[in-house]
């Protein structure tokens, strides 16, 4: 519902792609700078104890940004600001998440796991923006009544975080800085080249397709004039397929994971120069829905992947560098958004699918070389 909102409002006061990016780029910043210290947390300190807090910070930031909305006050940079902190937020966040999910299941459970723990984000991608796109066009509402609703949720999920175990760091770890903690997880990557590989490929792919998202309330208002209530529905089109998609790897078997990670790669940049060629809205809705299945898809196998071949005490740290193409995703989407305003929106989601099926076609070429040895680690 935030990132509806946050992007429409964006759109609404500045009216340029280079604004949409704009609000992205002080998430990317600050995630990139925090990322790995959320890795490296997620190793050495409870995991319940950084969702219970992560999401308290963020409930309170939505709030603020609904109460400047509602009373007239609010201007662009609040919405920067916002973007900052949830960048901030999303670094420790995600990863103590996922690790935590590795030591709730079995082993060799954890793929299943990741999938279904995706089928619960998925839905409220989909719940989330259908509702939050038809708020936004109620005057009664709006997007800061939409932050506000917003806010209450996340109330609710800082109390549902109490009820979790306390996940607790190993405790035969090496006691070191946070510094040293992050130094040790890059010299785990160097020495696993497959999980290299995978935390390469997914900066490259997700920093470059990721942004389509941005840009949704360009393609809803420009391309097609179906106003808040179109974008909605297109960002609720992308997570049924993101839904589909985690349905249906639920129970995809660990040797599969390599094969099943490529395809989805490929999917995803075909599926955007698809969107980029879209002439109705019809037709772009039917694409959206393999972009969303795409992006899923893509994502959750990674993180299955990396947790699956690497070693528990450094599951935080690995899914925090896999979370960095997030951060590369905001930093990106300013330069996306103002070559966009220069060549046009459609050409530029074009170029976003054909750079991404480059990176996919040189890493299929190189992972054969890796999966063996990855597929028959602990």
């Amino acid at each position: 519902m935030q990132l509806v909102a946050r992007a429409w409002l964006a759109f609404d006061l500045v009216g340029t792609s280079t604004a949409l990016g704009g609000v992205f780029i002080g998430f990317g910043v600050s995630s990139l700078l925090a990322t790995p210290f959320g890795g490296a947390a997620a190793d050495r300190v409870r995991k319940r104890t950084i969702i219970a807090i992560t999401q308290s910070v963020q409930a309170l930031t939505a709030a603020a940004i609904g109460v400047a909305e509602v009373t007239g006050v609010l201007d662009y940079w609040m919405l920067i600001v916002g973007g900052v902190i949830q960048g901030v937020v999303l670094a420790y966040l995600g990863p103590a998440r996922l690790a935590f999910t590795a030591e709730l299941v079995e082993p060799e459970k954890l793929p299943n796991a990741v999938f279904l723990g995706q089928i619960s984000l998925n839905s409220t991608r989909m719940v989330g923006p259908a509702v939050a796109g038809v708020l936004i066009g109620v005057n009664a509402v709006g997007a800061g009544g939409v932050y506000l609703i917003a806010s209450a949720f996340m109330v609710f999920g800082v109390l549902a975080a109490f009820g979790l175990p306390a996940g607790d760091p190993r405790p035969n770890r090496v006691q070191r800085t946070a510094l040293g903690d992050v130094a040790d997880g890059i010299a785990y990557v160097r020495r696993r080249p497959a999980v290299g590989a995978l935390v390469v490929v997914s900066f490259v792919v997700v920093m470059v397709t990721f942004p389509y998202i941005v840009f949704l309330p360009v393609i809803a208002e420009d391309l097609f004039d179906v106003g808040a209530t179109g974008y909605g529905v297109l960002t609720a089109a992308s997570a049924v397929g993101a839904l589909a998609a985690s349905f249906s790897l639920a129970n995809v078997a660990r040797s599969l994971l390599w094969s099943r990670q490529a395809v989805a790669g490929i999917a995803l940049a075909v599926s955007l120069v698809g969107l980029a060629l879209a002439p109705t809205y019809p037709v772009a809705l039917a694409v959206i829905v393999v972009v969303g299945a795409a992006t899923a898809a893509f994502q959750a196998l990674n993180s299955s992947l990396v947790l699956t071949i690497a070693d528990l005490e450094y599951h935080g740290r690995m899914q925090s560098l896999l979370m960095l193409s997030f951060s590369g995703f905001g930093l990106i989407a300013l330069p996306m958004g103002i070559l966009a305003d220069a060549v046009g929106i459609r050409e530029t989601i074009a170029g976003m699918g054909i750079v991404a099926f480059v990176a996919m076609a040189a890493y299929t070429a190189v992972i054969p070389k890796l999966r063996r040895p990855a597929l028959n680690a602990p």
